[in-house]
């Protein structure tokens, strides 16, 4: 349920007609919400599609038959002076109120900060959420969005993606591209259509990630496939949505992967599909900061590298070009970035 960086729930609860709260909950799933507060007499509404519906009991929040949390309405200080009793005892908090200038947001969240409880305050507006979220700099735990017009959902979007930064890319000069033999390499195909210019980060050191671009270019042999991105040998790592590398091997249907433009720009995708093959590989060499490092690609015309004015073909690149890449200090452990000396070659 709490997902990677915001939490973001979408409230079916506060509405008054069971046909308005039905409404909400098939706009909050075709618009991609997996988190769903509804009322205890609405449990038909957790079969209009596969999702975590989290159902308020009073002033109670259950999920899988358990509490797992508590709504606590805020009227006026002393309302506000009953959440502390709840920190470390509850997973969430769910605050609502009409007025948040009763208490400013600043001391509920650093009355929760470092404990156990997350606080998930309603929000009525994206500039709310905007504002709640970034609170205190690291703002609340989550945003339940409590609006009474399902068609607005969408302009929340943004929210369920607020925990991926943009991503710093540098040039690396090419040094060597030349022929490895055969090996089992990884075709990754998305759920969602890539552009020009965007693919994903993988690389045979976490040190140092390329900006593969995807299929979005039709070639002199084959059409475009926009969805995936031909990534490179089963050794290699690849940049998830959670800031986690991990070797392609272990890519497969619904792992979330982070699809990177060349602006830097960056948006969660799901895997469809991974397929291992073996196929001819290149191996690729670049020197950026000082440093040279590889990654293996397939030997093929459709594997392009992205560019600060475009992108080039990996049949194309010769020493002296300039790729995109991420650069990272220290090494990774269990896919998590630390801070330690790491070489690898």
């Amino acid at each position: 349920m709490s997902g990677k960086g915001k939490i973001v729930w979408v409230r079916a609860d506060h509405l008054t007609s069971s046909a308005e709260r039905k409404g909400m909950v098939t706009s909050a799933l075709e618009a991609g919400y997996a988190d769903i507060v509804l009322r205890e007499e609405d449990s038909a509404l957790q079969k209009v599609g596969r999702y975590y519906p989290i159902v308020r009991k009073g002033e109670e929040l259950f999920a899988d038959g358990k509490q797992v949390g508590v709504v606590l309405t805020i009227r006026d200080h002393k309302d506000a002076e009953k959440a502390s009793r709840f920190k470390g005892k509850q997973e969430f908090v769910l605050v609502e109120s009409h007025d948040w200038k009763v208490i400013p947001l600043e001391n509920l969240i650093a009355e929760f900060q470092g404990t156990s409880t997350k606080v998930i305050a309603s929000c009525s507006s994206v500039e709310e959420a905007k504002l709640f979220a970034t609170t205190l700099e690291t703002g609340v735990d989550g945003l339940a969005i409590t609006i009474s017009d399902p068609s607005k959902l969408g302009q929340f979007s943004a929210l369920a993606r607020s925990d991926v930064a943009a991503v710093e890319l540098v040039e690396a000069t090419v040094k060597a591209v030349r022929p490895v033999s055969v090996g089992d390499r990884v075709c990754v195909d998305t759920c969602s259509m890539l552009g020009i210019g965007e693919g994903m980060l993988v690389g045979s050191q976490s040190a140092c990630l390329f900006l593969v671009q995807s299929e979005s270019m039709d070639s002199h042999y084959v059409s475009s496939r926009p969805f995936r991105v031909n990534a490179g040998a089963v050794h290699a790592y690849v940049l998830g949505s959670d800031g986690r590398t991990k070797y392609l091997s272990e890519v497969k249907g619904g792992t979330e992967l982070l699809a990177v433009d060349s602006q830097g720009r960056t948006r969660p995708v799901v895997v469809g599909r991974a397929k291992v093959e073996v196929r001819p590989l290149l191996l690729l060499e670049a020197e950026a900061g000082g440093e040279t490092y590889t990654t293996i690609l397939q030997n093929a015309e459709t594997i392009r590298l992205c560019t600060g004015d475009g992108s080039i073909s990996i049949s194309d690149l010769k020493e002296g070009d300039k790729v995109l890449v991420r650069l990272e200090e220290g090494g990774r452990h269990f896919g998590h970035a630390v801070k330690e000396s790491v070489v690898e070659r």
